[in-house]
C-alpha cells in the first residue's frame, strides 16, 4: 500500500512524504502519465516532474490523481486530498526556486490554458490585440514580437543592479544603448537580463528579441542563424530573408532603424559573436551577457557579484520554508556563507535539502565544510560551480554517475530519453528511471515537453562537470561506441518515421545493418506520429550529424553521420527545412567526398538535386544528379533509378523533353527491377505531365491513370497527391473544370496531412485557377492570392510564375486587362529567369492576349510572335 500522508506540519514535508509514494512504485514519470490517463485522469509527467521538487503544495487533483496513479485505493486518496487541504488552510504553500537565486511560478496544471495567439505560451500583459507600428502575423493575428523567456516574479538581492542597469540604458542618452552584464558562472545573468527586458518592455513598444547565443557550448549560435530568426520575427517571410550574411545584417539594421525595441544576446563568448547583432537605430537598445569580459565591446557595462549572506539566506527560505531554515539558522547562515554567496552553490546545497526533508542542515553544513580548499576557489569562476555540484554527483550510485557522464556527450540544447537509452545500451524504461532519478537532484532539468513525450536538458554547467568526468573517467572507445549507437539509433528512427510517411520517390529505406536500434515495440510507439515526432527531434537529429560530422579525419563516424543526414532528407522536404536541408548536405557531402565514400557522395547529391530543383536553382540540379550518376562506385540501384528520375525532371522544367523522356524510361526500368513502386509513379507521372505539355492528352490520362492505381495500392500517399495534380491538369486541358478541381483539393488534403505546405500550394493554386474559369471568381482570387504568399514564402519562383499567370487569367475573366497585364508581365519575368520554356510560351499568350483587350494590337501581335518562336526552339535551346 501506498505511504500515507501522516501528520506532515508543512508543504515541504508534504511534498517530501508524496515523493516517497512515488519512490514506492517504482513507476517513471512516463508510465504515470499513462496510469493516470487510462482511469480518466489528466496527469502530464511535467505536471508531476514539478509538483515533486518544489515545496509549494500541488493541487488536489494532481494530488489525488498522482496517488491513484501509483496504485492508491479511494481510501488512501481521500486520506491525501484530506492532508492536503488541512494544511492549504495553514497557509503552507510555499514558492519554488530555480538555480538563478529567483522564486519561480508553478509549472502549468492539467487545467491550465495556454494564449491563445501563441499555444504553449502564455499570453504578454498589455499586448492583447495591440499589434504596434510594425507588427507580424502569427496564427492569423497581429503580434509584436517578444521572444523574451517568461519572467519570474521574484529575484533575490538585486534591487540596486537593477536600478542601475535602468540609469545606465536610460532612452534620453545619445543613439543605441549597450548593456553588458557580466559575472562568472552561475551567478544568475540571464535571470537577471530577462528580468530587466520585462520591466523595461514598455519603453520598447515596437518589441524585444531574445536569443542564447550559447557562448560556451559546444556548438556557439553563428549570427548568420540568428539573422534568419530575427528577420522572420521582425516579419519577414521565410523566401525572402537574404541567402549571404551581409544582406542579412543591412535588412536587419535597415528594419530596427526606425523602431523602438530591445535587443537581449545572452551567454556570448566574444564580441566577434554579437557584432552584427547589435542594433543602430537611434530608439533600440541591447543588453549582452556574458562570463568574459568582453574588453573590446563599447557600451556600458554592469558586472554582477555573489549574493550578499542576507540575500542568500532568502534564497534558502524560499527552497526550505522558513521553519525549517529557523530550527538552525547558524547551519544556514554556514552554508550560504561556505558556498560564496554563488546562487547556483546555494541552489545546489539547498536542492539536497529539499530533496531529503528528514535531513538536519548541519549535515550539508560539514560536508561543505569538508570542501573547503575547493570552495576557497569560487573566486575563479567555475571553479565554485564545479566544486557545488561535486557535492549532488558524489551522492549518486555509480550506474546514474555513468549516466550524467554519457549524457554531458550530447549535442543540442535537449534530448529525448531514447538518446540516453542508446549512449548506455538498456531499455528505454530503464533510461527514463535513471532520468528520473538525475531530476531529482536537480541535476537533469525537463525541457519543452514535445508533442511526442518530455524532452530533458543539462544545464550548461552540469554538462561541463559531466564532461570532465567522462574524459577522466570513461575510456575514449566506449565514448565513441556510444556516440555510434546514439547515430545509429537516430538513424534507425528517422528510416522508421520517414517509411510510415512514405513521402519521397527514393521508395522506403533499404534494410541496412544499424549500429543500434530500440526495441520493436519502443520504435513504433515513439515515431507513430512521424511529422510530430521530426518536429521534436529536428535539432537534436541536425546536431547529431553536425558531432559525427565534426571528426572528419574519423571515416566510420562521418559515414554514420553522412547515413543520417540522407535519411533526414523527407522530413526536411516535408517541412520545407531548406536552410536546415542546405546547410547540413553540403557539409556531409565534403566530409564524404574527403574520405573517399563515394556510396555515401551519390546520395547526397541526389539529395542536393532535389533541393536545387525544389528551389529553381535548376543548372546546379543538373549536376548534383550527373555526379551522383558519374561517381565511381555509383549509388546502389535505388538511388540510380531516383537521382534519374530527378535528372529527368529537371530536363522536363527546362523543355528539354528527349533528354527527360530518356532519363524517365531508363528510371522506369530501374524502378521495375529494384521494385521501387513510389520512383516508378514518379517517372511514369513525369512521361505522363511531358505527353499532356506536348497536347497528347489521351496518353498522358493513361500514364496517370496508371501511377493513380500504384499509389493507392502500396499507399504512397505523396505519388497519389502528385497523380491527382496531374490529372487536375489533365481535366483542366480538356476544359472539365469541375472534375478538375475535385482532382486538386484531394491532392491539397492529402498534402496537409502529410505537412507538406510547399505542395499543397502547389494544388491550391491550380484550384484557385480552375475555380476562376467555373466563375466562382472571388473564392478563386482568393485562393492563388494565398498561394502567392505561400510561395513567396518559400522563395518558389516556379510557383510564384505560375500563380501570377492564373491570376492574369483571372483578371482577363473579370475584364480587367491592364491588371492582367501587369501579372502577366511579372509571371513572364520570372519564367525567364528560370527557363521554363513552355510555360513562359503560355505565360506569353496571356500577356498578348492581355494587351489586345487594352487596345493595343501592335504589342499584341509582337509578344503572339515570340511565344510562337520560343515554343519552336529546339530541345535544350534558350530564347
Amino acid at each position: 500500500m501506498p505511504t500515507r500522508p501522516g501528520t506532515a506540519r508543512t508543504a515541504a514535508e508534504f511534498v517530501a512524504r508524496l515523493r516517497a509514494v512515488k519512490t514506492w512504485s517504482g513507476l517513471s514519470y512516463r508510465v504515470l502519465q499513462q496510469r493516470a490517463r487510462k482511469g480518466g485522469d489528466q496527469l502530464p509527467a511535467s505536471t508531476v516532474a514539478s509538483a515533486l521538487n518544489r515545496v509549494s503544495l500541488p493541487s488536489e487533483e494532481v494530488v489525488a490523481a498522482l496517488v491513484r496513479a501509483c496504485g492508491g485505493d479511494a481510501v488512501v486518496v481521500a486520506e491525501w486530498v484530506a492532508a492536503r487541504r488541512a494544511l492549504a488552510l495553514l497557509g503552507e504553500a510555499a514558492p519554488a526556486t530555480g538555480p538563478s537565486g529567483v522564486v519561480s511560478q508553478p509549472s502549468p496544471g492539467p487545467g491550465d490554458e495556454p494564449s491563445a495567439e501563441y499555444p504553449g505560451a502564455a499570453a504578454t500583459p498589455g499586448r492583447e490585440g495591440n499589434a504596434g507600428p510594425h507588427p507580424y502575423r502569427l496564427a492569423g493575428r497581429q503580434v509584436t514580437p517578444c521572444l523574451l523567456p517568461p519572467d519570474l516574479p521574484l529575484f533575490v538581492g538585486r534591487d540596486d543592479e537593477i536600478s542601475e542597469a535602468f540609469r545606465l540604458l536610460d532612452r534620453d542618452a545619445a543613439g543605441p544603448a549597450t548593456l553588458l552584464v557580466t559575472g562568472p558562472a552561475g551567478v544568475g545573468k540571464t535571470a537577471f537580463a530577462v528580468r530587466v527586458g520585462h520591466l523595461l518592455a514598455p519603453r520598447f513598444a515596437d518589441g524585444q528579441l531574445y536569443i542564447d547565443l550559447q557562448g560556451f557550448g559546444d556548438e556557439p549560435a553563428e549570427p548568420f542563424t540568428i539573422l534568419g530568426a530575427f528577420l522572420r520575427a521582425l516579419g519577414v517571410h521565410g523566401g525572402m530573408v537574404p541567402p549571404d550574411l551581409t544582406s542579412r545584417i543591412h535588412l536587419y539594421r535597415t528594419l530596427l532603424a526606425q523602431r523602438r525595441m530591445l535587443i537581449v544576446l545572452d551567454n556570448a563568448a566574444t564580441t566577434r559573436q554579437i557584432g552584427d547583432l547589435l542594433p543602430s537605430g537611434e530608439r533600440c537598445a541591447a543588453i549582452v551577457t556574458s562570463r568574459a569580459t568582453l574588453a573590446d565591446l563599447g557600451g556600458r557595462r554592469l558586472p554582477l557579484g555573489v549574493l550578499s549572506t542576507t540575500a542568500g539566506l532568502a534564497l534558502l527560505h524560499g527552497m526550505l520554508g522558513r521553519d525549517r531554515t529557523a530550527a538552525d539558522p547558524e547551519a544556514a547562515r554556514f552554508i550560504v556563507e561556505t558556498c560564496g554567496g554563488l546562487p547556483l552553490a546555494v541552489w545546489v546545497a539547498g536542492a539536497r535539502l529539499a530533496a531529503r526533508p528528514h535531513w538536519p542542515l548541519a549535515r550539508v553544513a560539514r560536508a561543505l565544510a569538508d570542501e573547503q580548499r575547493k570552495l576557497d576557489e569560487l573566486a575563479v569562476g567555475d571553479v565554485a560551480v564545479r566544486a557545488s555540484l561535486e557535492l549532488t554527483y558524489r551522492g549518486l550510485p555509480a550506474s546514474t554517475q555513468q549516466a550524467l557522464q554519457m549524457l554531458s556527450l550530447l549535442p543540442g540544447p535537449d534530448f529525448a530519453a531514447w538518446a540516453l537509452a542508446a549512449l548506455l545500451d538498456i531499455s528505454l524504461s530503464d533510461a527514463e528511471t535513471m532520468l528520473d532519478d538525475l531530476i531529482e537532484v536537480h541535476l537533469v532539468e525537463i525541457g519543452p515537453i514535445g508533442a511526442t513525450g518530455i524532452r530533458y536538458r543539462l544545464h550548461d554547467l552540469v554538462r561541463l562537470l559531466g564532461r570532465e568526468r567522462a574524459e577522466r573517467e570513461v575510456p575514449a572507445p566506449t565514448r565513441a561506441a556510444g556516440l555510434d549507437r546514439l547515430a545509429g539509433a537516430s538513424r534507425h528512427l528517422t528510416d522508421l518515421a520517414a517509411t510510415i510517411l512514405s513521402a519521397d520517390f527514393q521508395g522506403t529505406a533499404q534494410a541496412e545493418p544499424m549500429s543500434w536500434r530500440l526495441p520493436a515495440t519502443d520504435a513504433d510507439q515513439l515515431v507513430a506520429e512521424p511529422v510530430a515526432w521530426f518536429d521534436d527531434e529536428r535539432r537534436f537529429l541536425i546536431a547529431v550529424v553536425d558531432q559525427g560530422l565534426d571528426g572528419a579525419e574519423v571515416a566510420a563516424a562521418t559515414a554514420l553521420a553522412t547515413a543520417l543526414a540522407t535519411a533526414l532528407m523527407t522530413f526536411f522536404q516535408l517541412g520545407s527545412h531548406f536552410d536546415d536541408w542546405e546547410r547540413l548536405h553540403t557539409r556531409a557531402l565534403k566530409a564524404a567526398l574527403y574520405n573517399g565514400d563515394s556510396g555515401s557522395a551519390a546520395k547526397l547529391h541526389r539529395c542536393l538535386g532535389e533541393l536545387t530543383t525544389i528551389l529553381d536553382r535548376y543548372p546546379e540540379a543538373l549536376v548534383h544528379f550527373e555526379q551522383a550518376l558519374l561517381l565511381t562506385d555509383g549509388p546502389d540501384p535505388a538511388y540510380r533509378a531516383s537521382a534519374t528520375a530527378g535528372l529527368a525532371y529537371v530536363h522536363r522544367l527546362l523543355g528539354q523533353y528527349a533528354e527527360a523522356v530518356r532519363h524517365f524510361e531508363q528510371a522506369i526500368e530501374l524502378s521495375r527491377a529494384t521494385g521501387n513502386v513510389n520512383c516508378l509513379v514518379y517517372a511514369t507521372n513525369g512521361i505522363g505531365v511531358i505527353d499532356l505539355e506536348q497536347g497528347r492528352i489521351e496518353a498522358a490520362g493513361k500514364r496517370f491513370g496508371e501511377s493513380l492505381r500504384l499509389s493507392r495500392s502500396t499507399g504512397y500517399r505523396s505519388g497519389e497527391a502528385q497523380t491527382l495534380r496531374c490529372l487536375g491538369q489533365r481535366h483542366r486541358g480538356l476544359g472539365d473544370h469541375r472534375a478538375a478541381a475535385d482532382c486538386f483539393r484531394q491532392a491539397a488534403s492529402i498534402s496537409e496531412e502529410l505537412g507538406d505546405r510547399l505542395t499543397a500550394t502547389h494544388a491550391t493554386c491550380w484550384l484557385g485557377d480552375v475555380l476562376v474559369r467555373q466563375g466562382e471568381h472571388g473564392e478563386g482570387r482568393r485562393l492563388l492570392a494565398r498561394s502567392l504568399w505561400a510561395y513567396r514564402e518559400f522563395g518558389n519562383v516556379w510557383g510564384e510564375a505560375a500563380t501570377l499567370y492564373a491570376l492574369a487569367e483571372a483578371q482577363l475573366a473579370a475584364g480587367r486587362p491592364v491588371l492582367a497585364r501587369r501579372r502577366a508581365e511579372a509571371a513572364v519575368d520570372l519564367w525567364r529567369q528560370v527557363n521554363s520554356r513552355t510555360w513562359l510560351a503560355t505565360a506569353l499568350d496571356t500577356l498578348a492576349e492581355a494587351h489586345r483587350l487594352a487596345g493595343d494590337s501592335v504589342a499584341a501581335a509582337r509578344i503572339r510572335e515570340e511565344a510562337a518562336a520560343t515554343r519552336a526552339l529546339p530541345d535544350g535551346a534558350h530564347h
